[in-house]
């Protein structure tokens, strides 16, 4: 059963953002169309593609279209421009075989349902042609170089139908919404005076020094870079901590984090994983596969050979020599590192539901929710792949919502702490972390972070990238750099007071893992709130989401 994914990371967010402005259907040109025809209820407007390249360029609707804007609201013109305006920017040997997998035949035949022919295979066969060869306009595959290749004169596509689609992309997003506005009263920053023991978000009183390692698993052919952070202040008597970073980054994906730990006497790994790291990534891009099924197996792996290496390096003379406390071990994960450390925590890989739901409807997932449907081409239905060295796990912003099933969370048997951002649409808040925090036994710990982005977290020096990305219901957006120094400053305390429940000095940890210090960190921008379970007043909606997901 073992398949090969073989496509591009930022494609599906593509398609999603076109169909939600119900243009996604057109692009394929072997004529080259000229024509969209854009059918409303009993309305119908032709309008001519070079009014469509008119409108991108200059965000200006010609006069003769103005009647028909009046009948979208606002907010659907706004999605409209905004797709308009997308560019991609892969190759024609990544987009095909995209497409050429079950995801991408999947995506193509939920995008086919607003088009005049949905049910005809050469309808599909159109798309797939016209996103290919849309893909060599320069810039990459836009809307309009998708219909200007669009194998037909003309492209219908019906617009109720397109909004209808629309609805439900990336619901998880707008479920998120929904809950963190039944604990906003919670949410509000408040003023608390608090006698607290130290700043847990300054750095601590050592310099973080760094050990570059080339370690290699000879045994699963993976050559695996470690950083390792530590400074004069570590002991034996403190965890070692191993970072796991997200999907197409680097082991310096949470850098300041790891400097921060480091200064306060803990010794930090920071590994990098080589089947999805931002090298594989970029490799993809021209054409290789992105992601293997396999690495879902081959990251929890990736950490426990780490450990292992540690366990000799404690043994090796050298300054860490006798300082590294394998056997009491933090894993920190993000994004899909999240998912990792979950993993390694004991959480359970149960993949039959989440092939059955990865089978349909995948234009109204998220992206992190695409990125787990990999794992479906896994042979086995359950993979346990806990590493009992694991103490304590740290998710930031993870992919749960489909790996783990629906009892999958209930094995872990470590406390976990779950990070949250409302404005995640990268991994929605309310499908990846809240409800997955639902299942998790005690004892855990949720933050919430209102106005967080999937990037917040992220070290200021791998985000730099986000200025001026356009603004969809599936990226863009993005609060980082300085903007989200409040959030990282947060992070950095209650990752730290985490970790120092593993010490002797628990007690001198606990006011940083209270919610009366998350609300005196909460500003008017990111009100704070951390939760040992969901609260009475957003439980319906929880179990409401479990009954029918």
């Amino acid at each position: 059963m073992k398949q090969q994914f073989k496509w591009p990371l930022k494609l599906l967010g593509f398609v999603t953002a076109t169909a939600i402005t119900g243009l996604t259907n057109l692009t394929n040109t072997a004529e080259a169309a000229q024509t969209l025809v854009v059918r409303k209820s009993i309305f119908s407007e032709s309008i001519d593609v070079a009014d469509l390249r008119k409108i991108a360029e200059t965000g200006t609707v010609p006069s003769n279209l103005q009647g028909y804007a009046k009948r979208l609201s606002t907010e659907q013109r706004t999605a409209i421009l905004a797709a308009l305006r997308a560019k991609v920017p892969l190759g024609v040997v990544a987009i095909s075989r995209l497409l050429n997998t079950r995801i991408g035949s999947t995506i193509l035949a939920d995008i086919a349902s607003v088009t005049d022919r949905p049910a005809a295979s050469a309808g599909v066969q159109a798309l797939r042609a016209a996103m290919v060869l849309g893909s060599n306009a320069p810039g990459g595959l836009s809307i309009v170089s998708f219909i200007e290749n669009y194998p037909s004169e003309r492209l219908v596509i019906d617009l109720d139908r397109t909004f209808e689609v629309m609805g439900s992309l990336n619901t998880g997003f707008w479920q998120t919404q929904q809950f963190m506005s039944a604990i906003s009263p919670q949410l509000a920053p408040q003023q608390v005076s608090l006698n607290l023991p130290f700043n847990a978000a300054e750095m601590g009183k050592n310099s973080a020094k760094v050990i570059n390692l080339s370690l290699n698993d000879s045994a699963r052919n993976r050559a695996i870079p470690v950083d390792i952070y530590w400074s004069e202040g570590a002991t034996i008597d403190k965890p070692v901590i191993v970072f796991s970073h997200g999907m197409a980054s680097v082991k310096t994906d949470m850098k300041y984090l790891a400097e921060h730990l480091a200064s306060h006497g803990f010794i930090v790994a920071a590994l990098e994983h080589p089947g999805s790291n931002e090298t594989h990534v970029n490799a993809a891009l021209a054409g290789g596969p992105l992601i293997e099924p396999q690495e879902f197996l081959n990251r929890p792996k990736d950490v426990s050979f780490v450990l292992d290496e540690l366990a000799k390096l404690n043994q090796t003379s050298g300054p860490l020599q006798g300082k590294i406390a394998t056997d009491n071990s933090l894993v920190v994960g993000y994004s899909l590192g999240g998912s990792t450390a979950l993993s390694l925590a004991g959480a359970e890989l149960q993949l039959e539901n989440l092939r059955k739901s990865c089978q349909s409807n995948l234009v109204a997932f998220s992206f992190g929710e695409t990125l787990q449907c990999i794992a479906g081409f896994l042979p086995e239905n359950t993979y346990k792949l806990g590493d009992p060295r694991i103490k304590r796990a740290v998710a930031l912003n993870p992919t749960t919502s489909l790996l783990f099933g629906e009892t999958g969370m209930s094995k872990v048997e470590v406390p976990v702490l779950m990070l949250a951002g409302s404005a995640d649409k990268t991994t929605p808040a309310f499908r990846e972390q809240i409800v997955p925090f639902s299942k998790l036994p005690t004892p855990k710990l949720l933050v919430g972070i209102g106005g967080g982005t999937h990037l917040s977290v992220k070290d200021p020096s791998k985000t730099m990238d986000q200025a001026g990305q356009p603004s969809t219901l599936f990226s863009g957006d993005e609060v980082v750099g300085e903007q989200a120094v409040d959030i990282r400053n947060y992070t950095k305390a209650i990752v730290l007071a985490f970790a120092g429940q593993m010490t002797a000095d628990a007690e001198r940890y606990n006011i940083f893992l209270s919610s009366e210090y998350a609300q005196s960190a909460s500003t008017q921008n990111f009100p704070i709130r951390l939760i040992d379970d969901i609260p009475p007043q957003a439980v319906p909606i929880v179990e409401s989401f479990m009954k029918n997901p």
